[in-house]
């Protein structure tokens, strides 16, 4: 099993951010239940292949097809051999090629910083910053150093709301139906620290709103980084301001708010 670690910014822990809890530590809440369950297997998951194999190379010789993405229609090109990785982009050429000779698909409420990250995985099976593997440690980081929990704390505005950046590219995967890219995204979002309340907060809410009820993977993620850091939303205040506009996001941190309680009651510490 891999494991992940990363050094947060020093200082960047204070009253409305939180940081990522050591690894070492004791968990706030039993790998029995549902939500540790799963975001635990898809965070120590073994990619199949590293990151810089982990696509077959492209034909490049197969038609370029435009891309227009967003409201202002950034323009973006990529082989059709490439995009049909992606069971979103094959329908969408099969359709759009036999209905017309415009080799161009609009995409007008994507994202283009999510989309550009989108396409460099296509192509080379990452997006930075990438993802590498200390074999010595036997551990996960980001490459150049890449701190989180700076001033941007990688975040895309998303219909005008800031959203970590691996989370709106997991949703993405979603919607392109790249699985692998996914997983890669889950990965990169346990690595991050020194989060803002709110940033956590609007991401969740995003989460929820742009995966189906079946997949529980990213939410898991989100429940779980809540629950550990329930004291410093505590002190925020963010969270009552938030929990009033409720929501299947709040109902599912109350349940598991309530198995994390009962857990701690029937562990044999408890029982002294």
């Amino acid at each position: 099993m891999f494991t992940y670690s990363r050094k947060p910014h020093a200082g960047s822990f204070s009253k409305h951010r939180i940081a990522k809890e050591s690894t070492k530590q004791k968990r706030s809440f039993k790998e029995s239940s549902f939500a540790s369950r799963c975001v635990e297997k898809e965070m120590n998951r073994s990619p199949r292949t590293s990151p810089s194999t982990a696509q077959t190379s492209p034909t490049l010789t197969s038609p370029v097809i435009t891309i227009s993405i967003g409201r202002n229609q950034r323009l973006f090109a990529a082989h059709q051999d490439v995009l049909a990785n992606s069971p979103f982009f094959h329908e969408a050429c099969r359709t759009q090629f036999f209905e017309s000779t415009n080799r161009r698909i609009e995409l007008p409420d994507e994202e283009p910083e999510v989309f550009s990250s989108v396409l460099e995985y296509l192509y080379k099976g990452d997006y930075y910053p990438r993802l590498q593997h200390d074999r010595k440690r036997n551990t996960w980081y980001l490459e150049d150093g890449f701190q989180v929990g700076g001033a941007a704390e990688s975040t895309v505005h998303m219909h005008g709301v800031a959203v970590l950046k691996d989370t709106a590219i997991y949703c993405a995967a979603e919607r392109y139906g790249l699985q692998e890219l996914k997983r890669l995204a889950l990965k990169k979002q346990g690595l991050q620290s020194g989060i803002q309340c709110s940033t956590i907060l609007s991401s969740a809410r995003f989460a929820y709103a742009n995966t189906p009820d079946t997949d529980s993977n990213l939410r898991a993620h989100y429940l779980a980084l809540i629950i550990r850091s329930r004291q410093t939303f505590k002190r925020s205040g963010t969270m009552q301001n938030e929990m009033e506009a409720g929501g299947k996001l709040f109902f599912d941190l109350f349940v598991a708010l309530v198995n994390h309680m009962d857990d701690l009651a029937s562990s044999p510490r408890s029982m002294r």
